[in-house]
């Protein structure tokens, strides 16, 4: 009876009758025998593969692939396929490669000759695995890109090499199965679906056609965002952990009289991960956190709660009196969660399920919070689980459907709140592209940079359209205030400043509210809101990494704002283009960020305007 195994979907360019060039190849255990196709000794595997070019997106290309033993047997150990050669033409390759790793690497990275990075999708460290499964390398003239349609995240690398004295690079995906097979004479292996995307710009093109195909076969449903997933946030995490609950009441007239409509209650009021009731600094309990929300509500804002589920401490009460939840590796032991020292609990077991359901019952009910900050670097993939309680048919599903996890608490949380604002945060990771479609915020999720900021921005508006982008503590961007990175790209904007009036704890530290950072909050709000960038269109319209400033635009309100930036430079002065105009109307544009706005006129026709700026330039159109 013949067996077929559903492995991994790679592309292959050419026949088995050119091996040099033909990217479609088995990785084989026999010592004589390394890579197949191949025809000799009895050994003879075939590849059958269908091309079919996506009807109205041009140059995209969905690619169907399996394999024949129709020879001897023999032991599959990994696949290499869909393997492509780009000859540099430049110094520098850009290039799109959203894997996670302690690194906290940009997603967008420039390819230079000695370049290696494998961009495994499953755990690389302790804590970080997944991302978007699609790898891209572009030039100033376009680019190719290739990857998975798939339902489900697989658990592939998807290699990038630029080798040193060749002026070509090098991207492919690759298999690396779990166990050794055998295929007998007659066995197939089919392959997962996978594409090639031939595109012009940058990675917005390819993430946008990725994600648009993969909404429409593949039953990715993006959620709406809530109006309120808009608006601009403040979180007591500048408290640090643990805090006390008079340092969050005694900061909130503040937070209310700046215009913040959010509160964040952040990482401390838990007893430990896992046990998420009060510690001692709440005395009162439910009480205590009742009164919390009561507070902010008292104020006409709303209230988020910080949780990082998944996670439990090997002492508390849930691991001792429900070992059944937590996953296991293939050793039998328990997966590490080294930030928070905790164990993974199985995203997928019955008992997580009906534990989560009853924490989000205390979370938005009795403590009546309002939406959710859901956080940690490790919420973005984890290991297989072999736990049989788990009641998988293989232990790879765990990674493969923890995503499935979210999308149970934002229905069981709006089931509770219709109108509950859920963020999930994977630190510094490049997100789960299956995380995407079980939120109705986005985040910056700990950004290392202004550029991250930005980048990150611009693949949500392409994976997402009308998802809310949270631009994450300004604290976190360069020189801790950069609103303008966030405000620019349509990002929502937020802080983490601390209060001292009326707050005998904390009268000193890091992100205390100064007049100075009073006057810049001050400024940016007034500008966050009379514009609304968060829920405008991002055009694509600059190619990153050859465009020069870097630039993005948002579509408002029968506006285009442009918003340049420069990161290594002290300062721009010289010419740039506003892309995007009709060529038969004149328009007025005023620098909308400028202590004193200036105004003046740009022709359609000729939109090029010669400017002197640092750090950034936002500018807004209007049709005269």
């Amino acid at each position: 009876m013949k067996k077929s195994l559903y492995i991994v979907a790679l592309f292959a360019f050419a026949a088995c009758s050119a091996p040099k060039q033909d990217a479609a190849r088995l990785v084989c255990a026999e010592a004589d025998m390394q890579v197949f196709p191949f025809c000799e000794n009895g050994l003879k595997v075939t590849k059958h593969e269908t091309v079919t070019p996506v009807e109205g997106v041009e140059g995209l290309e969905v690619v169907e692939t399996y394999f024949v033993n129709e020879g001897k047997p023999v032991t599959v150990k990994a696949y290499e396929l869909c393997r492509t050669e780009v000859e540099a033409k430049d110094s520098v390759v850009w290039s799109l490669q959203p894997t996670s790793s302690n690194a906290r690497l940009d997603w967008v990275l420039p390819v230079k000759e000695g370049f290696e990075k494998q961009n495994y999708l499953g755990m690389n460290n302790s804590d970080y695995g997944g991302g978007i499964p699609v790898v891209d390398l572009w030039q100033r003239d376009g680019g190719i890109a290739i990857g998975l349609f798939e339902p489900v995240l697989r658990m592939i690398s998807m290699p990038v090499e630029w080798k040193r004295y060749d002026n070509k690079v090098t991207m492919l995906l690759r298999y690396d199965l779990p166990e050794e097979v055998e295929l007998a004479k007659g066995d197939t292996l089919h392959c997962y679906k996978a594409f090639r995307y031939t595109h012009k710009g940058d990675y917005f093109n390819t993430l946008r056609t990725f994600s648009e195909y993969m909404q429409a076969n593949e039953g990715v449903e993006m959620k709406p965002s809530e109006p309120e997933a808009f608006e601009p946030v403040w979180c007591a995490w500048g408290y640090g952990r643990p805090f006390k609950m008079n340092m969050v009441l005694g900061t909130l007239d503040k937070v209310a009289e700046l215009g913040f409509t959010w509160v964040d209650v952040d990482d401390g009021y838990q007893i430990a991960e896992g046990d998420w009731n009060t510690n001692e600094l709440f005395p009162g309990g439910d009480a205590d956190m009742r009164h919390i929300t009561n507070e902010i509500h008292k104020r006409g804002m709303k209230a988020k709660l910080w949780w990082a589920p998944l996670a439990a401490d090997p002492d508390t009460k849930l691991v001792k009196e429900h070992p059944e939840m937590l996953l296991l590796t293939d050793e039998w032991a328990h997966e590490y969660i080294t930030w928070w020292d905790s164990w993974y609990l199985s995203p997928v077991n019955p008992a997580v399920d009906a534990y989560t359901r009853d924490l989000l019952n205390m979370f938005l009910r009795t403590w009546n919070f309002d939406g959710l900050k859901i956080d940690g670097q490790h919420l973005n993939c984890c290991l297989p689980d072999y736990n049989e309680t788990s009641g998988l048919n293989n232990a790879w599903e765990a990674p493969e459907l923890m995503p499935t996890y979210f999308g149970k608490v934002y229905d069981e949380a709006r089931a509770i709140k219709p109108n509950a604002v859920i963020q999930v945060c994977p630190c510094g990771c490049a997100v789960n592209y299956f995380l995407v479609p079980q939120i109705n915020q986005a985040v910056a999720s700990d950004p290392m940079s202004s550029c991250q900021v930005r980048m990150k921005r611009k693949a949500y508006a392409a994976m997402a359209p009308g998802l809310a982008y949270y631009g994450d503590h300004v604290e976190l961007t360069d020189h801790a205030n950069d609103f303008a990175s966030q405000i620019g790209t349509g990002s929502v904007i937020g802080t983490k400043f601390t209060w001292p009036k009326d707050n005998p704890d904390w009268k000193e530290g890091p992100f205390l509210l100064t007049p100075e950072r009073e006057a810049l909050i001050k400024k940016w709000m007034k500008i966050y809101k009379e514009n609304n960038l968060a829920r405008g269109e991002y055009l694509n319209l600059y190619t990153w990494g050859y465009d020069y400033p870097e630039a993005h635009v948002i579509r408002q309100n029968d506006a285009l704002y442009y918003a340049f930036y420069i990161d290594d430079d002290p300062a721009f002065e010289g010419t740039l283009e506003l892309r995007g105009l009709n060529p038969e109307k004149n328009y007025v544009a005023i620098e909308y960020a400028a202590d004193e706005p200036v105004e003046f006129e740009v022709s359609g026709a000729d939109p090029k305007i010669q400017v002197n700026f640092e750090r950034s330039y936002l500018l807004k159109l209007v049709e005269k």
